[in-house]
């Protein structure tokens, strides 16, 4: 098949929403929706301050079978305040999660699917997000003890803030070329250090950097895939099955790799980073 035809014939994930996404990776008719827009279960605190708030609150959390195994999926909507996490959101995320880990302690073995796209907390929510947040990322660690988590980063928002946190707890973390992950995202950067230290326009300088091919090479992703529905959906399902990476109990590796990232090294660029993270460095 060449190129021309299979780009034809493949259907992009970046492009769905995040119900599209969260239905497409789950088996085919095994998806339920959970507290689902018509229960208008949404922040009470963005019409407060003239924002028109959302039903769903901008996640999406689904119930069905991956490869017939109990699964729960939460599917941040990027579109909607930029994925950001607030009370409700939040809220409907580690629900979602703790109500994995008591299938788990109840002989039900139900693995969780997170499809990141958000630029972390919610501002106008402060630290109602913030709270949320930290509890997303405590059931995390509780539910991979069970069974695997698994973190999915596609584009366009990508995956920032403490959420970028999250994604490093996760069990398993999957992402695109499209991808991005970073604590802080690149308008946050030129904000605080200037446009000199990272111009938050110049788009091949941020995915060399932070970008999700990058990011697999430097070992901070375990699975890279392309764009693709069935494809996305084939490397999430190996993954299911395979050992934790256990990244976030790796950090001593880590914090070594980033004392190379001193102020006395001139000039770093993505390919010294990328080297710098496989351990090639001198």
């Amino acid at each position: 098949m060449t190129d021309t035809r299979r780009l034809l014939q493949s259907r992009s994930f970046v492009e769905l929403g995040a119900r599209q996404r969260a239905r497409a990776l789950l088996d085919a008719g095994s998806f339920r929706e959970l507290l689902g827009p018509f229960d208008r279960l949404m922040s009470p605190w963005l019409a407060r301050q003239g924002i028109v708030p959302q039903a769903d609150d901008g996640v999406v959390i689904g119930k069905g079978t991956l490869d017939g195994r109990s699964a729960v999926v939460a599917a941040i909507e990027g579109g909607f305040q930029g994925g950001s996490m607030g009370e409700v959101g939040g809220a409907k995320i580690a629900g979602a999660l703790e109500l994995a880990i008591e299938d788990n302690r109840n002989g039900i073995p139900t693995c969780a699917v997170l499809l990141l796209e958000t630029g972390g907390v919610r501002l106008q929510e402060a630290n109602l997000g913030l709270a949320a947040i930290a509890e997303i990322q405590a059931a995390i660690v509780e539910l991979r003890q069970y069974q695997p988590v698994i973190g999915l980063i596609a584009g366009s928002v990508g995956c920032f803030g403490g959420m970028s946190i999250a994604a490093g707890l996760c069990s398993h973390l999957l992402v695109t070329r499209e991808a991005r992950l970073g604590l802080n995202g690149p308008q946050v950067i030129e904000q605080e250090a200037g446009i000199g230290e990272y111009d938050a326009k110049d788009r091949p300088l941020i995915w060399s950097l932070t970008g999700g091919e990058q990011r697999h090479a430097s070992g901070l992703a375990d699975a890279y895939a392309a764009d693709d529905v069935d494809a996305i959906r084939q490397h999430l399902l190996g993954l299911v099955n395979a050992p934790s990476a256990e990244r976030a109990s790796r950090y001593t590796a880590q914090l070594e790799r980033l004392a190379g990232l001193g102020a006395d090294v001139p000039q770093l660029d993505a390919a010294a980073v990328r080297t710098l993270y496989q351990g090639d460095a001198p």
